[in-house]
């Protein structure tokens, strides 16, 4: 018999910020700040009126999300790294950081961009389309989804990356505009549809 799926307790995660301020060493590999970069560059337009990204533990991707924005909303479960990533964009007055633990508390505004990074493969079956379904609800007409996951299995996750990514891909409502494929992660741009995705020469006239 299978084993269900089930979402990582938020404990787990507790006990990771406990033991270590940066558990995933992000302030000091090569790999996460490239990453980071390409995920912050990926998004259609120049500028968004107004952006959410969930999980956004210590705020790294947060601050470089900041200079696309007019406002941005960044949650994560835990305390301890809401409050290094409310530190680390302390000075940016249009960021907001707080705590939130989805799908459940899934903020009630509409955005034009939404970024899910490294967090569709702690949820289970379940939590995974209530994240899935959110996300297209709060999405704006012609908005952008940004999705980027590891590829490679790990223990704790109820999925791989891939795995995730596949759902986005099949779901009613987002048509992918940019796919990344490297070994280590996946990173992918859809589009809110209706309207039709344009790519950017179209949408600048180039095409």
């Amino acid at each position: 018999m299978t084993t269900p799926k089930t979402t990582t307790p938020i404990n787990y995660f507790e006990r990771m910020y406990a033991a270590n301020a940066d558990p995933w060493d992000f302030e000091n590999r090569w790999y996460d700040a490239r990453k980071h970069a390409l995920t912050a560059a990926a998004p259609s337009r120049p500028r968004y009126r107004s952006a959410f990204e969930p999980g956004c533990s210590t705020g790294r991707l947060t601050a470089l999300l900041a200079d696309r924005c007019d406002e941005l909303l960044a949650v994560d479960a835990v305390d301890d790294a809401v409050r290094i990533a409310a530190g680390r964009v302390a000075a940016r007055p249009h960021v907001t950081v707080r705590r939130a633990a989805l799908p459940h508390e899934w903020p009630e505004q509409t955005f034009d961009l939404i970024v899910l990074s490294e967090i569709g493969y702690y949820f289970s079956d379940d939590d995974l389309t209530g994240v899935v379904e959110r996300t297209v609800a709060s999405l704006e007409p012609g908005g952008d989804l940004v999705a980027v996951h590891w590829r490679h299995p790990v223990a704790e996750h109820a999925r791989s990356g891939d795995e995730v990514h596949a759902v986005l891909a099949a779901t009613d409502g987002l048509t992918r505009r940019t796919l990344l494929a490297e070994t280590d992660f996946l990173l992918e741009v859809y589009g809110r549809t209706p309207p039709d995705v344009l790519s950017v020469a179209q949408r600048e006239g180039l095409v």
